[in-house]
């Protein structure tokens, strides 16, 4: 049987059909695998978040108590320093009183670093402020009056 236009007719609608449905196959499989390399990159990367985010917790919790050990480590130094001012201190007169209270308040300063550290010292500012607020935005504008000065050029 020869090969008629019908039958040449029907092969191609056959292998185009056949592509038809191979190249549907392909896509389909490209476009699934697609998306679970999508789900597997966002996997990763809300993993990787993750893991950045906990050590920056681990990094300012680390740094927070190097800052407080460092305030205790300032009170004992401030109240070692006392100490010196009083066995090196002048013996009677003015000199004497005025040595002792810079002694003094050396060591109630040393001594409230060592005990509040920098937390306690940032409650207790937060609870000045609340009682004198007026004060305190009066002082703060002074003092940003002052760094403006500082900070600006003369021409």
């Amino acid at each position: 049987m020869a090969n008629t236009p019908s039958t040449f007719k029907n092969k191609v609608e056959d292998a185009s059909s056949n592509f038809a449905d191979k190249a549907k196959e392909a896509s389909s499989s490209f476009a699934d695998r697609a998306k679970d390399t999508a789900a597997s990159m966002a996997d990763k990367t809300k993993d990787a978040a993750s893991s950045a985010a906990h050590k920056a917790s681990d990094l300012a919790s680390q740094a927070g108590h190097k800052a407080e050990d460092a305030a205790a480590s300032v009170g004992g130094s401030m109240k070692s320093l006392a100490g010196t001012i009083r066995d090196k201190a002048p013996h009677g007169g003015m000199m004497e009183s005025a040595s002792s209270a810079v002694a003094d308040s050396l060591e109630s300063g040393g001594r409230y670093l060592q005990e509040q550290g920098f937390g306690g010292m940032a409650n207790d500012l937060t609870n000045v402020i609340r009682r004198n607020p007026l004060p305190a935005l009066f002082l703060g504008v002074g003092i940003g009056f002052l760094i403006a000065r500082a900070t600006t050029s003369r021409s």
